[in-house]
């Protein structure tokens, strides 16, 4: 990959799209992770203004303070960059509090993990109305197009994808070349939205450069029969992610109505 000449289309694109759109600048959720720490830099290149949000939610203190340090990074390299902390615990427990108790904690775990990124959604388009931003998503291509790791109208409720063209490998390139924290290029993957310390690896069951692989496969039109032992098991997660996931990656079905029955 031509890394500085990819960056330079990235901004270049960012820039202009927010330009035609008639739009201030960006806003970013910044979770202390390589794609909102990469994203929100690419954001800050052109020059726009770009306001940069920490939304905690029972959040784990290495998670903010890899946050915070990347942000303290952007206002010193950036002038136009400003942020704010808008606590969502409190408002995340009252929600808690109000909806009835089930029996599948499980079930219910994942809920409220996406709950939480439909709030931190919520809060970033309260503060993008005010001011005239776009909010500007942070998923890669595995993320969004390969198996779906998101939540639907949460953290892919966006109004541009500056980053969704790449891999999380080449996503890695941009940043060591970006100059970004080794503090978020080391830290291992992870959504944040469960109030522990699990990884993408733990709940995907698989790592990107596993997913990475097996989405090249499907590409080709390989089956899982081609494979064996771990790799087998690999595609198969992919796979099973991929189909399970496809209703986020398609727009919304449409009952169109036969003309006879207008």
């Amino acid at each position: 990959m031509q890394t500085e000449k990819v960056i330079d289309h990235i901004v270049s694109w960012l820039k202009n799209y927010a330009e035609k759109a008639k739009m201030e600048g960006f806003i970013i959720g910044i979770s202390g992770g390589i794609d909102s720490a990469v994203t929100s830099t690419l954001c800050a290149k052109t020059g726009l203004k770009l306001v940069c949000l920490e939304m905690p939610i029972h959040q784990m203190a290495n998670q903010e303070a890899r946050a915070a340090n990347h942000i303290t990074w952007l206002k010193e390299n950036y002038n136009q960059v400003s942020s704010n902390n808008i606590n969502l615990t409190p408002v995340f427990d009252s929600f808690v509090e109000a909806v009835p108790d089930v029996e599948n904690e499980a079930d219910q775990s994942l809920s409220l993990a996406n709950t939480r990124a439909r709030l931190r959604m919520t809060t970033l388009y309260y503060f993008a109305a005010l001011d005239r931003l776009l909010v500007a998503g942070t998923g890669n291509k595995v993320e969004d197009f390969g198996v779906g790791f998101y939540t639907k109208y949460g953290d892919g409720g966006v109004d541009l994808s500056p980053i969704a063209d790449l891999l999380k490998s080449e996503v890695y390139e941009i940043a060591e070349a970006l100059g970004i924290n080794p503090e978020i290029i080391n830290a291992a993957p992870t959504d944040g939205l469960f109030g522990d310390d699990r990884t993408d690896e733990d709940q995907l069951g698989a790592s990107y450069p596993e997913l990475e692989w097996a989405m090249e496969m499907t590409e080709k039109g390989k089956t899982e029969n081609d494979f064996y032992d771990r790799k087998k098991e690999v595609f198969r997660i992919f796979n099973k992610l991929n189909k399970a996931n496809k209703h986020k990656m398609v727009p919304i079905p449409v009952c169109e109505i036969p003309n006879h029955l207008k």
